[in-house]
C-alpha cells in the first residue's frame, strides 16, 4: 500500500517537472519582445499614416502658429485656357504643309507611284512655268511681269490672222480665224470649206483619211463619167459615215463643188434615203473636179503667225537684261500634256544609270517646256535688233530674220552665241537645242574674208540697218 502511493507521488512530481522543462525551452526560443514586432504590412501603414499626417509641430508651438504654417498664400488661380482662333489654325495648317513639302522634296519620293502622284499634282497646280537650268548662250531671265509693265522687254506674245492680217493676242488667234473661214464662204466656198476641214477638226489623221476618202470619189467620176453609181454617194454608207460625216467642213465641200442632197428609192426598202449626187453642170466640166481635188490634198491648216515684233534699240549696257511677260511661261493644255509625257518618261529613267551623253541629252529635252523664246542681236555699231521666235525654229529663221533688216543683205555674216560660239546658218538645229530659250543675246559679225576685200578696195560697207528701222530706234530701259 505504502509503495502505490509511494508510486503515484513520484509519477506526479515527473510530471510537473517535465511541464517546468517545457516551459523554460519556450522562454528559450521566443524571447518576451518578439510577440511585440510588428509585420512589414503594419510598417508600410504607419509610414503612410506618418507622411499625411503633414509637417510637424514643436512643443513650444501654439495651434494657430501651425494653422498658419499649414496655409501659405496661394497663387490666384488662372483663367482656363481658350482654344486656338480660326486664323492661327489657320497658318498652323500652312506652316505645316509647307513643312512636309521640305521633307517630301529632301528625301525624295519612295517609289515610282509616288512620283506619278507628285507628277500629277504638280501639272494640276501649275499654271506657269518659272526658271530652268542654266544652258550655254542663256541669260538669267527674271520672274515674269504683269503686262504693261513699262520694264517688259516685250508686251507679250501677239500672232498676224493670215485671213486678214490683224494682230491678236495668243487667245485671240483661235476664235478669230474661224470667224474669218466662216466669212470666207461668201466669196469663195470650195477654199472656204477646203479650209474648215484642216482647221475645225483637230485630229489630223481622221482629216488625211477622210480627204483620201473624198479624192477616191472625184477620182472614181473622173474616170468613170458614164457610170451613174459613181456620181451618187450614199450619205448612209458605213465609209461615209465613219470618215466624212464626222469630220466638219465636209458637207460644205460636197455641195460647193457641185453636189446636190436628193432623196432616191433604195431597191429592197420602202423609204428613200438620201444621197449626194453630181449636178449635170459640174458633170459637163470634169477639169473643175479635179482642179478641186488636187486643191483639197494640197491645203493645210490655217493657223495665225506668229509676230515677230521687230524693234531697234540703241547702244545699251542692258542688252543682256530681260523682263519677260507670262506670255513666255504659260502652257497650253497641249503643251501640259506634252510635259507630263516628258515626266513620265523621266520616271521610267530614275532607277537606270546615265552616261553624260544622257544627261546632257536630258538637259536639253528640259528646254522644250519653252515655247517661244526673246533674241536680241548685237550689231558692230552697238545697236540691238530683237526679235520673238518660236523655241522650235531653226536657226535658218534667225538668219533670215537679220538679213531682211540688213541694208547690205547679200552681204555674208555670222551670229555667235555667248562665249563665242559660233551658230552656223547650215547646222539644222532648233534655238532650244542651242540653249536660245527662254532668251538670249547675240552678236552680229560680218564674214572677215568679205570684209577684208571690201577694205582692200578702198571701200567701206554700207549702214547695217536699214534706213526705215534707224528712224524709228528706241531706247532700252
Amino acid at each position: 500500500m505504502q509503495c502505490l502511493q509511494l508510486r503515484g507521488e513520484l509519477v506526479a512530481l515527473a510530471t510537473e517537472s517535465g511541464r517546468a522543462t517545457e516551459m523554460r525551452l519556450q522562454r528559450t526560443e521566443r524571447p518576451p519582445w518578439a510577440s511585440k514586432a510588428p509585420s512589414a504590412r503594419e510598417e508600410f501603414k504607419a509610414d503612410i499614416k506618418f507622411k499625411s499626417a503633414g509637417p510637424g509641430q514643436k512643443l513650444r508651438e501654439s495651434v494657430g502658429e501651425k494653422a498658419h504654417k499649414e496655409k501659405p498664400n496661394q497663387p490666384a488661380p488662372r483663367p482656363p485656357r481658350q482654344g486656338p482662333t480660326n486664323e492661327a489654325q489657320m497658318a498652323a495648317a500652312a506652316a505645316l504643309a509647307r513643312l512636309e513639302q521640305k521633307q517630301s522634296r529632301a528625301w525624295g519620293p519612295t517609289s515610282q507611284d509616288t512620283i506619278r502622284n507628285q507628277v500629277r499634282k504638280e501639272l494640276q497646280a501649275e499654271a506657269t512655268v518659272s526658271g530652268s537650268p542654266e544652258a550655254p548662250g542663256t541669260n538669267v531671265v527674271s520672274e515674269p511681269r504683269e503686262e504693261g509693265s513699262a520694264h517688259l522687254a516685250v508686251p507679250g506674245v501677239y500672232f498676224t490672222c493670215p485671213l486678214t492680217g490683224a494682230t491678236l493676242r495668243k487667245d485671240q488667234r483661235d476664235a478669230c480665224i474661224k470667224e474669218a473661214i466662216l466669212s470666207h464662204f461668201s466669196t469663195d466656198p470650195v477654199a472656204a470649206s477646203i479650209m474648215k476641214i484642216y482647221t475645225f477638226n483637230k485630229d489630223q489623221d481622221r482629216v488625211k483619211l477622210g480627204v483620201d476618202t473624198i479624192a477616191k470619189y472625184l477620182d472614181n467620176i473622173h474616170l468613170h463619167p458614164e457610170e451613174e453609181k459613181y456620181r451618187k454617194i450614199k450619205l448612209q454608207n458605213k465609209v461615209f459615215q465613219e470618215r466624212i460625216n464626222c469630220l466638219e467642213g465636209t458637207h460644205e465641200f460636197f455641195e460647193a463643188i457641185g453636189f446636190q442632197k436628193v432623196l432616191l428609192p433604195v431597191q429592197d426598202q420602202e423609204d428613200p434615203e438620201e444621197f449626194y449626187v453630181l449636178s449635170e453642170t459640174t458633170l459637163a466640166q470634169p477639169q473643175s473636179l479635179e482642179r478641186h481635188k488636187e486643191q483639197l490634198l494640197a491645203a493645210e491648216p490655217v493657223r495665225a503667225k506668229l509676230d515677230r515684233q521687230r524693234r531697234v534699240f540703241q547702244p545699251s549696257p542692258l542688252a543682256s537684261q530681260f523682263e519677260l511677260p507670262g506670255d513666255f511661261f504659260n502652257l497650253t493644255a497641249e503643251e501640259i500634256k506634252r510635259e507630263q509625257r516628258l515626266r513620265s518618261e523621266a520616271v521610267e529613267r530614275l532607277s537606270v544609270l546615265r552616261t553624260k551623253a544622257m544627261r546632257e541629252k536630258e538637259e536639253q529635252r528640259g528646254l522644250r517646256k519653252y515655247t517661244y523664246t526673246l533674241l536680241r542681236v548685237r550689231l558692230p555699231d552697238g545697236c540691238l535688233l530683237q526679235g520673238t521666235f518660236y523655241a522650235r525654229e531653226r536657226l535658218g529663221a534667225v538668219y533670215g530674220f537679220v538679213r531682211e533688216a540688213l541694208q547690205s543683205d547679200w552681204l555674208p555674216f555670222e551670229l555667235l552665241a555667248s562665249g563665242g560660239q559660233k551658230l552656223s546658218e547650215d547646222e539644222n538645229l532648233a534655238l532650244n537645242e542651242c540653249g536660245l530659250v527662254p532668251s538670249a543675246l547675240l552678236t552680229f559679225s560680218w564674214d572677215m574674208a568679205v570684209l577684208e576685200d571690201i577694205k582692200a578696195a578702198g571701200a567701206e560697207p554700207d549702214s547695217i540697218l536699214k534706213p526705215e528701222l534707224l528712224s524709228a530706234i528706241e531706247k532700252l530701259s
